[in-house]
């Protein structure tokens, strides 16, 4: 294959004409800076994340399309954990000698398909040469109605625990690509180009509906942990609550340890939320579905609990990267 030999700002031309202009920046690519206004009545809200080759994805797994749309994707997912609306994005990437200009392009018009996809907007960045692996850094801002943003910190005592989506697939995606074997659709497109859940975040940030909320990255028990230590709870999950997708069901039929990548699999990115309204899931125009796991208590911990009334001990923990 014979590589392109773009310049830099040759790249960063093409890449502000392939991103546009969003209509809430007074100014995107271009400069040193993005500019946008504040609006009265709103909040700015602000992430970033850091994406290692080796450590958060393989290139022989995935295809650069893909992985652009998966960088932006998990970005766009905290601004949803937040209840928020995302709309601008900034890419820093470095790239080692062998990735051609082609393999960038495909990447950044995956990144830029993901993001409008939710209405945001790539609106700056860098890149430089890496000498080891690909490096991905995103940060992403959106806004929300002032107060409205979701605390993970809000959860009470005898609020019910939501989750919308099924969970695990990803997980089962990520066990058959290290153990080389194909994947079924369904896993694979959870685990390449997951869908952050912004409506469903919007929803129940402007219905006032939820009191807490995290997107499930490290898996539903570390990141549901996450929720009780802030608010200083603690919760019982239903065990044969947790909901699964048809083909992870199959699975599971073959293998009944599949459960525990259904609670600590983790890059679900779907949304964990409690609510003191016990009837959410029974309540229709909710996309994904939502399901009722359990309840917060005021007894420290969080237990998961079979349908026999025993104690279920998961036997794998959530993602740390420093665990």
């Amino acid at each position: 294959m014979t590589k392109d030999n773009l310049g830099e700002f040759d790249l960063i031309r093409w890449i502000h004409q392939v991103a546009g202009q969003g209509r809430h920046l007074t100014l995107g690519i271009g400069d040193d800076c993005a500019v946008q206004p504040q609006v009265a009545g709103k909040d700015l809200l602000t992430s970033s994340d850091l994406l290692i080759e080796g450590v958060h994805f393989k290139r022989e797994w995935t295809t650069f399309y893909d992985l652009g749309r998966k960088s932006a994707a998990v970005n766009i997912s905290d601004i949803a954990a937040m209840g928020g609306t995302p709309q601008s994005l900034f890419l820093g990437v470095g790239r080692p000698k062998d990735i051609d200009d082609s393999d960038i392009k495909d990447f950044v018009s995956g990144f830029v398909a993901e993001a409008e996809l939710h209405g945001a907007v790539l609106a700056g960045g860098d890149s430089c040469g890496s000498p080891g692996p690909l490096l991905i850094s995103v940060t992403v801002q959106g806004q929300v109605n002032s107060g409205d943003a979701i605390y993970r910190s809000g959860a009470s005592y005898g609020d019910a625990i939501y989750v919308s989506g099924t969970l695990g697939d990803s997980a089962v995606a990520l066990r058959k690509l290290q153990q080389g074997e194909i994947t079924e659709a369904t896993f694979a497109s959870r685990f390449h180009t997951p869908e952050p859940r912004v409506g469903l975040a919007e929803k129940l940030s402007r219905g006032g509906w939820a009191t807490a909320m995290l997107d499930v990255s490290d898996g539903l028990l570390a990141d549901l942990g996450h929720i009780l230590e802030a608010s200083g709870v603690g919760a019982d999950i239903e065990l044969e609550r947790i909901p699964l997708s048809a083909p992870f069901r199959s699975e599971l039929k073959l293998n009944s340890s599949l459960i525990d990548l259904a609670l600590s699999g983790g890059e679900d990115y779907e949304l964990v939320f409690t609510s003191p309204l016990k009837d959410l899931d029974r309540q229709t125009g909710f996309s994904p579905q939502i399901t009722r796991i359990g309840v917060v208590s005021m007894e420290p911990g969080l237990r998961v609990m079979t349908a026999g009334g025993d104690l279920y001990r998961c036997g794998q923990k959530g993602f740390d990267h420093f665990g």
